[in-house]
């Protein structure tokens, strides 16, 4: 096996972190939380996507004023002119982009767009956010990466499974070694009844129609490569589909309503990662991970977290065996959103389990501070391309496949 990145991570391990009562989250480049903001520069942000993209409180950080917005329609832009007190709309990205006011963009458009309108962004010269995930293709992955090397401008994916407080613990854990060594992990996204995105109102499909599971990925590899830095290296997929009417002449030829892939990361681990539109699901993202020493557990929708700890006293099982017994805990889940890891104007909760006011925060101290996001390109694609090669996987009957390594 490669070892190569395990030199990588082990130059990005945490610098520090707090209690929940604590001062702000110290964390080293590749895990950074900055805290409250020490400088008194505005950055001037567009934000782009008048649905998805009126939920990250750009208004409420003291270093930003948002200087326009667009929507490619009239009434979305009003609305995101309302929720960011803006005065100034663009009826389009291009025109936006040639604002010279504007530094930094957030793109929050659909997933088929979003290596064009990143690659946009930056070789017009502004930072990029951009929603999840990072690109639906390989080939538009290297092109996304190429624009950030060349233009050398900021890049971060939206990503909110990272700024989760329960993935925020996990970090911390990790970070103080309870878990001992994870040798193993899994997350699931369930989000059925999503087909009744499929279409709009006027019958014409969305970008939504057929989407694989698969190629939106990010909310579930992010609880693993988030917590621990590792890498997915290969990947056997295995999808479900009815052969519902429904999926019939989607664009991206998908069968498949649900999709599940097992992964081995580049430290010999093993993550089982779920995406499903359709089932008796109930709506989740959670993740789990399995320590030698302890493991963590979030619940599904309205279920409480809980531990598992490697236990000492020797009982006996139900065949009459004498083992150790692990001992199950109920965890109090920190909310990190409370902290001073946010500006004061911030610190509520916010969408995707207190994930929004992070993600800004973050995009906005990394520019401030010239340093990486947390989510920067290489953690973007560490994330996105293990599940287009887990769906290739499940149309090719499961055939084991290399992933791409995009740190090399």
């Amino acid at each position: 096996m490669d070892n190569s990145n395990d030199k990588i991570y082990s130059r990005r391990n945490f610098l520090g972190i707090t209690a929940a009562t604590g001062t702000a989250l110290a964390i080293s480049p590749r895990f950074a939380f900055a805290g409250v903001p020490t400088s008194s520069r505005k950055i001037r942000v567009g934000v782009v996507g008048g649905r998805f993209g009126l939920g990250f409180f750009f208004n409420e950080h003291p270093n930003v004023v948002v200087e326009a917005v667009s929507d490619l329609r009239e009434d979305r832009r009003a609305a995101l002119m309302s929720t960011y007190k803006c005065k100034k709309s663009y009826n389009s990205l291009e025109l936006l982009l040639k604002d010279p006011k504007i530094e930094a963009v957030g793109l929050f458009t659909p997933a088929p767009d979003h290596a064009d309108h990143v690659v946009q962004t930056l070789n017009a010269g502004k930072h990029a956010l951009c929603a999840v995930p990072a690109a639906l293709t390989i080939e538009d992955c290297y092109r996304i990466l190429e624009a950030v090397n060349t233009t050398g401008k900021k890049y971060m994916m939206a990503e909110t499974t990272t700024f989760r407080q329960e993935t925020i613990t996990a970090k911390k854990m990790y970070k103080e070694g309870k878990f001992g060594t994870i040798f193993s992990s899994a997350a699931q996204y369930y989000h059925p009844g999503l087909e009744e995105l499929y279409f709009n109102p006027d019958g014409t499909a969305t970008w939504r129609h057929g989407l694989p599971p698969m190629l939106y990925p990010t909310h579930v590899t992010a609880f693993l490569i988030a917590v621990t830095g590792e890498r997915l290296t290969h990947v056997t997929g295995v999808g479900w589909g009815d052969n519902d009417p429904i999926l019939q002449g989607n664009p991206y030829d998908n069968p498949f309503w649900n999709e599940t892939a097992f992964f081995k990361t580049d430290r010999g681990n093993s993550f089982t990662g779920e995406v499903c539109w359709r089932g008796a699901l109930a709506h989740c993202e959670r993740g789990e991970w399995r320590g030698d020493k302890m493991s963590y557990y979030m619940g599904y929708k309205n279920e409480p977290v809980h531990t598992v700890h490697a236990g000492d006293k020797l009982v006996k099982d139900d065949g009459g065996f004498t083992v150790a017994h692990p001992e199950i805990k109920p965890y109090d889940q920190e909310m990190w959103w409370k902290t001073d890891a946010l500006p004061a104007a911030m610190r509520h909760n916010s969408g995707h389990g207190g994930s929004h006011t992070f993600i800004t925060h973050e995009f906005i101290s990394a520019i401030l501070e010239d340093r990486e996001p947390e989510v920067n390109i290489y953690e973007a694609l560490a994330y996105t391309a293990p599940g287009i090669i887990a769906h290739e996987s499940a149309l090719s009957g499961g055939e084991c496949k290399r992933i791409p390594n995009f740190d090399q």
